[in-house]
């Protein structure tokens, strides 16, 4: 019997979601003395997630599954779950995965819960605590069957580096060829930026900041931090912004230990989206704003003012500590 994980990668390098889910998988395990397997599709460097508790990596390599496919990566992963004799199956709250994961929970007759933000409650009953009602609160769910799928939400464990090292295992799923009768031609990705999914810090604009050309201070405050930049629904719906960076409830969820809102009023959608980041920073001309009800820290001024001051503090900050 042993803890599986799906370690997600892109382009070939695992996810930051990859060695949270090992450091989640490593702590059950170490409490119920079973070992942590990882099953990963087209990945290289399988030895860092020995870093962080994997003891065995199943690796699957297919020019099939180049393109994202929900219904042949959750096969896979499924057959892995049973070559294993997984009784847990752990994946990312993230877009992809939350494709995944309810699919490999039916293939296994399995209990799911997303959205998970802690440790197992208890391991016998078992039972999780997740998020509930779009982040504003909490509940705890019980799975009952045999076999149980979790969807981990991110940044609620943190990254635990682990002694030890991976073996790493050849793994050849048999793959449906009902499952590509729809193909990827080609995608197009952003590249040399962070992205929003993987990002310890967002930085994110609203209409405040007047038009697209007043960007650019947003982009020099996201550069400064190594931050992912974002927007709220109206900038993208007015194009100042790409559709991608568009978060909160009806756009991306975010998740971030740092969540920075410039010029956002915090309307009821956005606020449900970006609830779940750990501190959240507005910056607003209007002391009336929604957002200052929710926010950790508050500034009231002129963002044409106060953001530049900012990010040369932050230079200087690093500059200083470096």
């Amino acid at each position: 019997m042993s803890i599986l994980i799906y370690a997600e990668s892109a382009e070939g390098k695992f996810k930051k979601t990859a060695f949270e889910l090992a450091s989640y998988a490593k702590k059950i395990a170490g409490e119920t003395g079973t070992t942590v397997t990882a099953v990963t599709i087209n990945a290289t460097n399988s030895a860092d997630l020995g870093k962080y508790g994997v003891d065995k990596v199943l690796a699957v390599t297919s020019d099939k599954l180049k393109a994202f496919n929900a219904k042949a990566y959750a096969d896979a992963i499924k057959q892995a779950a049973q070559k294993e004799s997984a009784k847990i199956v752990l994946f990312s709250s993230n877009t992809d995965s939350l494709h995944i994961a309810p699919l490999v929970a039916v293939g296994l007759e399995a209990g799911y819960a997303s959205n998970v933000v802690a440790l197992p409650v208890s391991l016998s009953p078992f039972q999780v605590k997740r998020n509930a009602f779009s982040n504003k609160a909490f509940n705890v769910t019980e799975i009952t069957t045999d076999v149980k799928v979790l969807a981990i939400g991110k940044n609620s464990f943190g990254l635990v580096e682990a002694s030890g090292a991976a073996v790493e295992e050849a793994f050849s799923p048999s793959l449906n060829d009902n499952d590509f009768t729809v193909t990827v031609q080609s995608s197009e990705k952003v590249t040399g930026k962070v992205t929003i999914a993987d990002a310890e810090v967002v930085v994110s604009g609203g209409r405040g900041l007047k038009g697209p050309e007043n960007w650019g201070m947003l982009e020099d405050l996201a550069s400064a931090f190594g931050a992912a930049t974002a927007c709220s629904k109206p900038v993208s719906d007015l194009g100042w912004r790409p559709h991608s960076e568009h978060v909160g409830q009806t756009g991306k969820p975010v998740a971030a230990n740092l969540y920075v809102a410039v010029g956002i009023s915090g309307a009821i959608q956005h606020i449900a989206g970006i609830n779940s980041s750990k501190v959240k920073v507005v910056i607003n001309s209007d002391p009336e704003a929604p957002f200052f009800k929710v926010a950790d820290y508050g500034v009231v001024g002129d963002a044409f003012d106060i953001v530049p001051k900012l990010t040369e503090k932050i230079k200087e900050f690093k500059a200083h500590n470096s």
